[in-house]
């Protein structure tokens, strides 16, 4: 905790030494794309995968808290983008896909526009805002799936009260290019597509597999609660995944915690729609 709190100390007292480290882990990042281990994915297809493993679908537009509903346009023109560079992805056996690799820096002149972010404790506009929203839909369906998430960061603070959540708190990963990614790497025998798309309303996202699985997965939370320590409200649960035969009336087959989540509450105390526990 004190090595943690040390750095955010010094981010803030020197913020240009935050920049430069963040530039040289992308510079790493960049290098080991190319001279490193991992087989990264290089094909898309727009035949479809014959056999779908999950789908999963979420709103376009929220109002999040007092933030500019503009925002929330402009993010859906962002996630026009995020589509047309992950749509139809083929990750093969021994394959990862990194979003990062495959969506690229969002800049302006690739036609990324103001929506909202969550960087240094607060929501605020930055260019590519809101394109967690798919990151966080693949990771939805990556938990689903046998596939290995091999890369994940989950928001350390909580910005707005739920206002038609469907699900678990901190189920999602966010990306920063590229300091912050999100990776899957297939280590089965199978062979797996990612399609989204975009209706008037949706982001929608489907995971496909090349041979019809033996077995699926149902993903919940549990032990959620707020807490409060000193004057700093937090949030807590744990995501759990269970595996079922699918063809054996869904016996039981494994049972995992994937991860135990904890983030700052940022929203008053008032609008907690859980008991808090004092600790």
């Amino acid at each position: 905790m004190s090595n943690a709190k040390t750095k955010k100390l010094l981010s803030q007292r020197h913020p240009i030494l935050y920049f430069v480290s963040v530039w040289e882990k992308r510079l790493r990042r960049q290098a080991s794309w190319y001279v490193g281990k991992k087989k990264f994915v290089r094909e898309t297809s727009d035949t479809k995968l014959p056999f779908r493993v999950k789908k999963h679908q979420s709103k376009l537009l929220k109002k999040l808290g007092e933030s500019d509903m503009v925002l929330q346009y402009n993010k859906v023109d962002n996630l026009k983008l995020v589509v047309q560079k992950v749509n139809g992805t083929i990750i093969r056996p021994g394959e990862t896909f990194s979003f990062c690799k495959t969506v690229g820096l969002p800049t302006k002149r690739k036609g990324y526009k103001l929506g909202m972010e969550l960087s240094f404790g607060e929501a605020r506009p930055g260019i590519g805002g809101g394109i967690c929203q798919s990151s966080n839909l693949l990771h939805w369906l990556a938990m689903h799936s046998p596939l290995t998430v091999t890369e994940r960061h989950h928001h350390s603070f909580d910005p707005f009260p739920d206002d038609g959540r469907v699900l678990p708190f901190a189920s999602g990963t966010t990306v920063f290019y590229n300091y912050l990614d999100f990776q899957l790497t297939n280590n089965t025998e199978w062979t797996f597509q990612i399609n989204l798309w975009l209706t008037d309303t949706l982001l929608e996202g489907e995971l496909r597999v090349s041979e019809e699985l033996s077995f699926n997965y149902h993903v919940h939370e549990k032990n959620h609660y707020f807490f409060k320590e000193g004057d700093t409200y937090y949030r807590t649960n744990e995501i759990w995944r269970t595996k079922h035969a699918k063809f054996e009336a869904g016996k039981l087959l494994e049972e995992e915690r994937l991860y135990h989540n904890v983030g700052e509450v940022k929203y008053k105390p008032e609008q907690l729609k859980s008991d808090i526990a004092d600790e």
